[in-house]
C-alpha cells in the first residue's frame, strides 16, 4: 500500500498499470491491519496528558482511530509528513477502493461501532485519519496549502485561518522545515579517517571541477534529467571540456528501479563517449554505498553540488554538503521541487526539466566569483547550522503546544440541561437574553426573505423584553430594515444588524451605526468580485447591505456553490492585507463585513454596560456567532483562581465615539491619573452563563465550538423562550 499507492500519488508519479483489484484490495487492507495494530499498542501505554507524535504516511490512519480507540480521553496528536504532500487534483487518484476488514466491537473498550463503518474509505479515509490530529505539520507551505486544498475539495469540509474544521473538529495546519544533527556531521567531517581521502580525490583529480551528486536510484531523485542536464551544458560550454567531471554516486536501495538503472548506465556512457576520451570521463557513476569518510571527503573537495530531485521532502546531502564547505565556500544547486529549497534561500534553485536552465546555473557557479560565494555560504551555513533537527522537534511539540491553548482550543458541546437553566434564569435579579435570528429563532430557508418569525416566537419575545429583570437582543447577520420589519414592534427589544455594524438599543428608535469613522470604499471592489462568482454560479446571488455584502449560494449546486464559494473566500482573504475587511463564511454564504466589527464586540459592550447581570443566555448557530461565545468565554479565562470576571472595555467605545453614552460608574478609574475606560467588575458565575449552539441531532456528536450547550433546532431554542416567558 505505502510504496504502491501513498508514495508514489504523495511524489506525483503515475500508479502501476499492473494493479489489479484483488491486489489493490488486498494492499488497503494490509495498510489498515498495519495502521490498527500501531493504534492499539499506542492506545495500551497512553496516559491522560501523553504528546502522541506520529510520524510520514505509514500511519496516516493511526490518529483517527486513536481517537476512537480512547473516546473517554482526549489525546493530544501531532503528525509530520517528512514528504511532499500533492495538489488535490493529483490526490484524487488515490482509489476509493474499500478495505477488506474492519474492525470488530471486540477492538474497542466500549464497544462502540468501528471507524471504517462510519467513514469514508480509501482516499477519504486518509484524509478523515490524518484530521483526527490536533496538528498536521509538513516541510513546505507549499504542501500544508495542498493538504488544506484536499481537504475541501475531496471532503468538502470547511478551512480557515487556524485549519481545517472536520464535522466541528477543528484541526491546525501547520509548516516546519526538518533539518539535521549539526555537531554530528562537524564530528564526521573532521574524523582522522577523512583528510587522507580528501588529498587522493584532490590527486586524482587535480585541475578539474568537480561536481558532486548522491541519491537514491529512483524516479523522483532526479538522476536522468541531472545527467541530461550536464550532458547539455558540455554541449553549450564546449571552454569547459576536460575540465569538469561529474562524480554521481546512487546509494542501492531495496526499491530500486533495474529499468530506470539500465537508463543512467546507457546515458551515462553516451555522455562519455562523446564528450569523453581514452584518458578522461566526464562522468563518473558509482552504483554503490559510499564509506562514511569516503563521503564527506567528496562533499569537501566538490566544487559544486547539483540535486535536481523531481520532488523530494528532505535532502540531507544539501545540508551536508553546506557543512563540508565551510573553507571552499562551494556553490549549490537544488531542484526547486526539493522541500529543502525554500529554507536554504542563497542556494540556485532551478527546475530540473529545464536542462537549459540547469546548464546555466551550472556555469554560473562554476564561475561565480568568491566574494558571492561567500556571502551566499554564511547564509547557508547559519540556516543549517540553526535550524537543527532538535530545533525543528523542539519547534514541532510548541506548535502542538500553542494549538492547545488559549480560545483556538474548543470543547465537546453536552446536550443542553433545560431544568437547570430555567432553575438559574428564575433565581437571577438581573438577566441577558441574546439571540441570532437566522438558524437560531427561525429556520434556514433557501429564500432568505421567507425566513419569517413564528407565531410562538412573536408572543414569547415582547413578555421576556417587558420583564424588567431581563435585556434582551437580536444580534443578527440582517440588515436593520429587515429587523424592523418582523420585530420592531416590539417595545424595549435591542437589535443588532449586519454583525455588529449597528446597534438600536431597547427602547430607542433610530439605529446607531459603528463604521460611520471607517472608510468603506473596499465595497466596490467586493462587489465586483462577488458579481463575477454570481455571474457565473447559477442559483447564487448577491445581497448588499449598508455595510456589508453576502454572496448566497443555498440555492446553487451544493457542490458547485461550495466550489465557488471556497474559489472566492480564498481571493477576497488575500485581499485582507490591502482593504480593513473581515470575511466570514456562514451557513451557504461568504459575507465581507469592515475589520473590527463582529457579533462579539456588541457582546462585550452589552457584558460592560451591564456589569449587574447574574444570568446569561446567549444562542447561535454558525461561525459567526462564535465570536459571541468568544467574548463571553474571555472573561472568565482571564479571570484567576478566586477572582471575580472581569471585563475589558469593548474597543467600539474608543473606535467609535457615538457608542459613548451611559456607563457604568465602575468604568472610570477613581485613580485621577488613570486615563480613559478600565474594566469592571461582574457578578456572573460560570453556572449561570449558558452559550447555546443550534446543531442538528445527526451532527451533534461531531459538534465542537466554544458553546457550552447544545440544542437540536430552532424550534426548540423559540419552545425554551416560550418557556421562560412563562416564569
Amino acid at each position: 500500500m505505502c510504496k504502491t499507492y501513498l508514495w508514489p500519488v504523495f511524489h506525483y508519479l503515475a500508479l502501476p498499470d499492473s494493479i489489479d483489484k484483488k491486489s489493490e484490495l488486498e494492499s488497503w487492507n494490509a495498510y489498515y491491519e498495519t495502521n490498527l495494530t500501531y493504534a492499539k499498542k499506542v492506545a495500551e501505554v497512553y496516559k491522560d496528558g501523553d504528546l502522541i507524535w506520529i510520524h510520514d504516511y505509514h500511519l496516516l490512519l493511526v490518529p483517527q482511530m486513536l481517537r476512537e480507540l480512547l473516546p473517554n480521553s482526549s489525546p493530544y496528536i501531532s503528525l509530520f509528513l517528512h514528504c511532499p504532500f500533492p495538489s488535490s487534483e493529483y490526490f484524487r487518484c488515490l482509489p476509493r477502493a474499500p478495505f477488506l476488514s474492519f474492525l470488530t466491537k471486540n477492538d474497542y473498550p466500549t464497544n462502540q461501532s468501528c471507524f471504517l463503518l462510519s467513514t469514508p474509505t480509501g482516499r477519504e479515509a486518509i484524509l478523515d485519519g490524518m484530521l483526527g490530529c490536533n496538528l498536521v505539520c509538513f516541510q513546505t507551505h507549499s504542501y500544508a496549502r495542498h493538504f488544506l486544498s484536499s481537504c475541501v475539495r475531496v471532503m468538502g469540509y470547511e478551512a480557515g485561518s487556524g485549519g481545517v474544521d472536520a464535522k466541528g473538529s477543528i484541526t491546525r495546519i501547520a509548516h516546519c522545515p526538518i533539518g539535521i544533527d549539526f555537531d554530528n556531521v562537524e564530528n564526521d567531517r573532521s574524523s582522522p579517517g577523512v583528510a587522507p581521502k580528501i588529498e587522493a580525490l584532490r590527486r586524482l583529480y587535480a585541475g578539474k571541477k568537480i561536481i558532486v551528486g548522491r541519491d537514491k536510484l529512483d524516479p523522483t531523485k532526479g538522476v536522468l534529467p541531472k545527467l541530461r542536464a550536464f550532458e547539455r551544458f558540455l554541449h553549450d560550454y564546449p571552454q569547459w571540456a576536460h575540465k569538469v567531471v561529474l562524480i554521481q554516486v546512487t546509494s542501492p536501495s531495496p526499491g530500486d528501479s533495474p529499468a530506470l538503472a539500465t537508463k543512467v548506465s546507457e546515458l551515462v556512457d553516451q555522455i562519455n563517449g562523446q564528450y569523453g576520451s581514452l584518458e578522461f570521463q566526464p562522468v563518473h557513476h558509482y552504483h554503490q554505498t559510499v564509506e562514511r569518510d569516503e563521503y564527506f571527503a567528496l562533499l569537501t573537495v566538490a566544487d559544486l553540488a547539483l540535486i535536481t530531485s523531481i520532488r523530494d521532502g528532505m535532502n540531507t546531502t544539501s545540508m551536508e554538503y553546506i557543512i563540508c564547505q565551510a573553507e571552499s565556500m562551494g556553490p549549490l544547486i537544488v531542484s526547486e521541487f526539493t522541500g529543502v529549497s525554500a529554507t536554504l534561500s542563497k542556494a540556485t534553485r532551478v527546475n530540473p526539466w529545464d536542462l537549459g536552465g540547469v546548464a546555466r546555473a551550472i556555469d554560473t557557479c562554476l564561475t561565480m566569483p568568491m566574494s558571492e560565494r561567500l556571502l551566499r555560504h554564511k547564509v547557508l551555513h547559519e540556516t543549517v547550522r540553526t535550524q537543527t533537527a532538535a530545533v525543528w522537534a523542539a519547534t514541532n511539540i510548541l506548535k502542538l503546544l500553542e494549538s492547545l491553548q488559549g480560545e483556538q482550543a474548543t470543547q465537546n458541546t453536552p446536550p443542553l440541561n433545560k431544568e437547570d437553566l430555567i432553575a438559574n434564569y428564575k433565581k437571577a435579579n438581573k438577566r441577558l437574553l441574546l439571540f441570532d435570528y437566522d438558524g437560531t429563532l427561525t429556520p434556514i430557508v433557501k429564500d432568505p426573505f421567507a425566513a419569517v418569525p413564528s407565531k410562538l416566537l412573536l408572543e414569547a419575545l415582547p413578555i421576556l423584553a417587558a420583564d424588567p429583570k431581563n435585556v434582551v437582543y437580536i444580534i443578527s447577520g440582517r440588515d436593520g430594515e429587515f429587523l424592523e420589519q418582523h420585530l420592531g414592534h416590539i417595545p424595549n427589544l435591542g437589535m443588532s444588524a449586519e454583525h455588529g455594524c449597528f446597534i438600536r438599543g431597547p427602547g430607542a428608535k433610530e439605529w446607531i451605526s459603528l463604521t460611520e469613522d471607517l472608510n468603506m470604499d473596499w465595497k466596490k471592489d467586493v462587489l465586483q468580485i462577488f458579481r463575477y462568482y454570481e455571474a457565473r454560479t447559477q442559483g447564487s446571488f448577491v445581497e448588499k447591505k449598508l455595510s456589508s455584502v453576502t454572496f448566497h449560494y443555498r440555492n446553487a449546486d451544493p457542490v458547485f456553490g461550495l466550489f465557488q464559494a471556497k474559489e472566492c473566500q480564498a481571493m477576497l482573504e488575500s485581499m485582507q492585507e490591502s482593504l480593513p475587511i473581515d470575511v466570514l463564511v456562514g451557513k451557504k454564504n461568504v459575507e465581507v463585513r469592515p475589520a473590527h466589527t463582529n457579533k462579539g464586540e456588541i457582546v462585550q459592550r452589552l457584558l460592560y454596560l451591564h456589569p449587574e447581570t447574574e444570568f446569561c443566555m446567549c444562542a447561535g448557530d454558525d461561525k459567526t456567532d462564535e465570536d459571541m461565545f468568544h467574548s463571553m468565554s474571555r472573561i472568565f479565562s482571564a479571570a484567576g483562581p478566586g477572582s471575580p470576571p472581569m471585563v475589558s472595555p469593548p474597543e467600539s467605545l474608543s473606535l467609535f465615539p457615538s457608542l459613548a453614552g451611559v456607563l457604568p460608574p465602575q468604568a472610570y478609574s477613581e485613580d485621577p491619573e488613570v486615563e480613559g475606560l478600565v474594566p469592571v467588575e461582574s457578578k456572573l458565575d460560570p453556572s449561570s452563563v449558558y452559550m447555546i449552539a443550534i446543531e442538528a441531532k445527526e451532527t451533534q456528536a461531531a459538534r465542537m465550538t466554544m458553546a457550552n450547550a447544545v440544542l437540536h433546532s430552532a424550534g426548540a431554542m423559540v419552545d425554551l423562550l416560550s418557556d421562560l416567558s412563562k416564569c
